[in-house]
C-alpha cells in the first residue's frame, strides 16, 4: 500500500514522502496513529494544503521531547525487586515497570516509548533507550537491586551478584570445619 508520511517515521521515511509499505502495517499502525494518509490524489492535495500547520506541529512536539529529554538524560532510577543470591530476579522488570518508576518521578512517559526488547531479569545497572519523538531519544539507567542500600552500592560500582559480595563472606577462603563443628563427631560416639 501506498502512503504519505504525516511526520518522520524511523527506518521508513521523513515527512511528505510517499513510501510503498504492507497493508497491515499501514491499516494497524500507520493509518490509526495518524502517522500517514492513504496516497490518492485527495489525500495528496490535501497534505499539501496542511503541510505548514503538520510541520509546526511537529516542530512543537519535538521541542517538548527536547526538554523532557533535558531533565531525563543520564538520570538514574532505582526498582527494587526480590532476587536470589546469584543476582536473577523472581520476576522480571518490563518497560511497564520503568513506566511506573518515571511517572513517580513526575514524568509521563508512554510504554511505546521504552526501548526494552526483552525484560530485565538481573539486578544491576542497565542502560535503557527512550524514544520521545522519531528525532529525540536518550539514555536511562535503571538501577534493579534488592534494597535501597544494595541500589547505593551498586551505584558505587559494586558487584552484588555473590554471596561474598551480599555477606560478605569470601567463599573461597571456607574450610570445612568453618560449615561442621569437628567436636560434635565426639558427642555422637558417646551416646
Amino acid at each position: 500500500m501506498q502512503v504519505i508520511l504525516l511526520e518522520r517515521v524511523n527506518r521508513l521515511g521523513q515527512m511528505g514522502e510517499t513510501v510503498k509499505v504492507k497493508d497491515g502495517y499501514a491499516r494497524n499502525f500507520l493509518l490509526p496513529m495518524g502517522k500517514a494518509l492513504r496516497a490518492n490524489a485527495g489525500n495528496k492535495a490535501r497534505f499539501e494544503s496542511e503541510r505548514a500547520t503538520l510541520e509546526a506541529r511537529n516542530l512543537e512536539r519535538k521541542s517538548e521531547a527536547q526538554g523532557l529529554g533535558e531533565k531525563l538524560n543520564g538520570k538514574n532510577f532505582v526498582i527494587i525487586r526480590s532476587a536470589g543470591e546469584t543476582g536473577q530476579l523472581y520476576g522480571s522488570v518490563a518497560a511497564r515497570d520503568i513506566v511506573e518508576v518515571l511517572e513517580a518521578e513526575g514524568f509521563n512517559i508512554g510504554r511505546n516509548q521504552v526501548d526494552l526488547n526483552t525484560p530485565i531479569k538481573t539486578i544491576g545497572l542497565h542502560k535503557i533507550v527512550l524514544h520521545l519523538h522519531s528525532e529525540v531519544a536518550l539514555e536511562i539507567e535503571v538501577n534493579v537491586a534488592r534494597s535501597a542500600e544494595e541500589a547505593g552500592r551498586q551505584a558505587k560500582g559494586e558487584s552484588l551478584t555473590s554471596a561474598d559480595a551480599i555477606y560478605g563472606v569470601d567463599e573461597d577462603a571456607l574450610k570445612p570445619e568453618d560449615f561442621f563443628d569437628p567436636n560434635s563427631m565426639e558427642d555422637d560416639e558417646e551416646m
